[in-house]
C-alpha cells in the first residue's frame, strides 16, 4: 500500500549547498524530518549542477516522517541575470533598462526551462521568458 502523504514543502535551495542552517533546518525540523538525510541526498542529487545555483525543490512528506523530493530547473530570473551579466534586475522595470539579452539567449533559456514551463512549444516558452525579462527591466534584442 502507498504511504500516506501529509504535506508538501517548497524550498529554494542553492545547488550543492544544502545545510541544516536556516531556512532548511527549521522548515524540515518543524515537520519532524531528518534534516541531515535531506541535505546529503539533495547535495548528491545536485552535485552535477553549478554550485550555488538556486534550485526550486518540492519535498513530499509522508506520515511515517519519510520524504521524497523533486528538483525543478532554476528560476528564469537566474538565467536572465546570468545572460545579461547582472547582479540584480532593474530598479524601475518598464522605465529604466538595466541590461539586455538577445533572442538567441532567450531561446537557450526557454529550451532549458521547457519542462517546467506551461508551454506546448519553444515559441510559447520564449514568450514567457521574454515577459520575465521585461518585468526585470531587461531589453530583448533581435
Amino acid at each position: 500500500m502507498a504511504k500516506k502523504i501529509i504535506g508538501y514543502l517548497k524550498l529554494q535551495v542553492p545547488a550543492g549547498k544544502a545545510n541544516p542552517s536556516p531556512p532548511i533546518g527549521p522548515a524540515l525540523g518543524q515537520r519532524g524530518l531528518n534534516i541531515m538525510e535531506f541535505c546529503k541526498a539533495f547535495n548528491a542529487a545536485t552535485q552535477e549542477m553549478e554550485v550555488g545555483m538556486p534550485i526550486p525543490t518540492i519535498i513530499t512528506i509522508f506520515q511515517d516522517k519519510s520524504f521524497t523530493f523533486e528538483t525543478k530547473t532554476p528560476p528564469a530570473s537566474f538565467f536572465l541575470k546570468k545572460a545579461a551579466k547582472l547582479k540584480s534586475g532593474g530598479k524601475e522595470p518598464g522605465r529604466a533598462i538595466a541590461g539586455s539579452v538577445t533572442m538567441d539567449q532567450v531561446k537557450e533559456i526557454a529550451e532549458a526551462k521547457m519542462k517546467d514551463l506551461n508551454a506546448s512549444d519553444v515559441d510559447a516558452a520564449m514568450k514567457i521568458i521574454m515577459g520575465s525579462a521585461r518585468s526585470m527591466g531587461l531589453e530583448v534584442k533581435g
